[in-house]
């Protein structure tokens, strides 16, 4: 909490939970009445085992430290922020809803005080909180970049019948400091299932990854649940489904959610539930399972649902889960690939420390048709290359003997910049690349890598498209658009409608940037479900390799080592397998806990599958 400001008032309760049991009571310091507040910033991240409890208003408190313990309190660990609402009177705590929203401030937020018209009668106070936006966390918990000028007013008015300075006007939800913010909430995927995308093999679903912000020591496991449970984020929904009957809820008498000492989470839900089918259940839990895997210490690693009469409905442990769904973070693929000094499609083995690559079975690999990039299937039987001018694609299979047949997109550019991009293939076998081409521009689909070309709808799209990287769940994509010499990494929602002209309706809508403080994208790749590894520049910066989630935020831990001339990046969603790169010294990777090691010094276009 904040440490800003000389003689301001702390009090803290601190808790730690993980077994200990013990309650520590911090220090109380007294803090003036009046004068101009400094900006609340938090204190360095605390602790994952301990709570933080703002206590509640010292008897006969001043207006500025009224203002300044409301606004410490909103970054406590108290579940319904009732410390926080005995700074203010009965009307306005009625009136205040915290969920609404939680704005997230690069610092602060500052207070200054203002005069209100009534100043002489001596019975109301006026503070303006300030500060530099970052960041907004909905009702739905989504996250969204954010920036400019914040300003909001707090007013405060002397009690008659207590005679306490209290806030009876304030802004709704909750406004707090970046490094407060990192300390009281965690980043959890909640999973969907793709809609108008075919089941895979044997049936599985592709589940898609919606990240959201919950606050990490207010019981997660609970509010994650309930997140999942009121389906999709707004940005999201247009493409995903919910297995789980609308109106689906947490059974009214369950309070609190957690795994018993076998990782075991028992979800007891409404009557909304009560009549699902085993098929239904099952990937009821599986979404569940996948959402709450990571949420916990030692992880969720069974899940039951029960009925609003406490009866069972179905149990699921991971390995049945994988039966039904899959998602990025769940394959493994075999190899990792590139394009060798012979401008073959070659190959080693994921993860392994071979730096032999041997070139790939098929026509891509034995160099007859030179190329400059590559794309493998996610089930890598087939390929996709650009020839070396960048003009045409071909499609190949990854089996011994199979013939290469003419190109299945050409473009018309004029120079190698002005033509094709590195290709990427969905979860579901469809393959995506975008001509540069200035008088054509297009963003192209070919199903299942065949027939013809279907152009892609992008009416969002203010640019031209230098790279594509379609994600495993094939209802996400993400994408470098150029524009007036500046490159930004962008993600669109893809929509399929019915087939017009004998084709499918493919659109790109909703596009976003997810780094816009970066002016320069050089490279990027999908790395997680829901997040990716990019590499680019600030203005006048040096560059940078950094991992970005698909709503713009930050995840928690350290970014990549560092690496000087990055030109290409290749990530798995299978966040257990290294980084690949092409830079000045060759083809290099990265391994979880390593430093960059050299594999081959000629090649380019590192890819995994995808």
């Amino acid at each position: 909490m904040g440490a800003e400001g000389g003689g301001r008032r702390r009090a803290l309760l601190r808790g730690a939970y993980a077994g200990l049991g013990a309650v520590l009571l911090a220090a109380c310091a007294s803090m003036p009445d009046s004068g101009d507040l400094q900006g609340v910033e938090s204190t360095p991240r605390q602790d994952a085992q301990v709570r933080v409890f703002a206590m509640p208003p010292r008897e006969n408190a001043g207006p500025a430290e009224i203002v300044q313990g409301f606004l410490e309190a909103l970054t406590s660990d108290d579940p319904q922020y009732e410390t926080a609402r005995k700074y203010l009177t009965a009307a306005a705590s009625r009136g205040w809803d915290p969920d609404v929203s939680t704005t997230v401030l690069s610092d602060g937020p500052n207070t200054v005080p203002e005069h209100p018209r009534s100043r002489e009668a001596g019975d109301d106070y006026m503070y303006a909180l300030t500060g530099t936006k970052l960041a907004r966390v909905d009702e739905q918990h989504a996250y969204t970049p954010d920036s400019g000028a914040y300003s909001a007013t707090v007013h405060l008015t002397l009690v008659k019948k207590t005679g306490q300075w209290r806030i009876d006007t304030l802004p709704q939800g909750v406004v707090m400091g970046r490094s407060d913010f990192q300390r009281n909430y965690v980043s959890v995927n909640k999973y969907y299932y793709a809609a108008n995308v075919p089941a895979g093999e044997g049936g599985q679903l592709s589940a898609v990854a919606d990240p959201v912000y919950v606050r990490s020591k207010v019981d997660p496991v609970t509010s994650t649940v309930r997140a999942l449970l009121k389906g999709p984020t707004r940005w999201l929904d247009p493409v995903a489904t919910s297995s789980f009957p609308s109106g689906t809820a947490l059974r009214k008498d369950v309070t609190s959610l957690s795994p018993d000492d076998q990782n075991k989470l028992t979800v007891p839900l409404n009557d909304k539930a009560d009549r699902v089918g085993a098929t239904q259940c099952g990937r009821m839990a599986a979404q569940l399972l996948f959402t709450l895997q990571d949420l916990t210490p030692t992880g969720v690693s069974q899940v039951e649902l029960r009925g609003s009469k406490g009866t069972k409905l179905c149990s699921l442990n991971e390995d049945r889960a994988k039966v039904i769904a899959t998602h990025g973070t769940g394959r493994r693929p075999e190899y990792e690939y590139f394009i060798d000094g012979r401008q073959r499609l070659v190959r080693l083995p994921s993860g392994s420390a071979s730096k032999q690559p041997q070139p790939v079975p098929g026509p891509l690999g034995e160099g007859e048709k030179p190329l400059r990039a590559a794309a493998v299937s996610r089930d890598e039987e087939t390929a996709a290359g650009v020839s070396a001018d960048g003009q045409y694609l071909y499609v190949g299979s990854l089996a011994a003997g199979a013939p290469l047949g003419n190109a299945v997109v050409i473009s018309g550019g004029a120079s190698k910049q002005d033509r094709l991009t590195t290709p990427s293939w969905d979860g579901g076998g469809d393959l995506w690349v975008a001509d540069r081409d200035p008088r054509r521009p297009r963003l192209v689909m070919l199903q299942q890598g065949a027939g013809t070309p279907v152009e892609v709808r992008t009416p969002g799209l203010d640019g031209r498209i230098d790279a594509v990287r379609v994600a495993a769940d094939g209802v996400r994509i993400a994408l470098i658009v150029e524009k007036d010499g500046k490159t930004s990494l962008q993600i669109g929602r893809i929509e399929r409608a019915g087939e017009r002209g004998g084709q499918p309706a493919v659109s790109i809508l909703e596009l976003h940037s997810v780094t816009p403080q970066l002016e320069e994208v050089k490279a990027m790749s999908w790395a997680g479900d829901s997040r990716l590894v990019v590499v680019g520049s600030e203005a006048g910066g040096v560059q940078q390799i950094r991992y970005v989630q698909v709503d713009g935020s930050t995840p928690v831990g350290n970014p990549p080592a560092s690496l000087t001339g990055v030109k290409q990046i290749a990530a798995s969603e299978d966040e257990r397998l290294p980084l690949v790169a092409y830079s000045e010294d060759g083809i290099v990777r990265l391994s979880s806990g390593a430093q960059w090691q050299k594999v081959v010094k000629e090649g380019t276009e590192p890819v995994y599958p995808g």
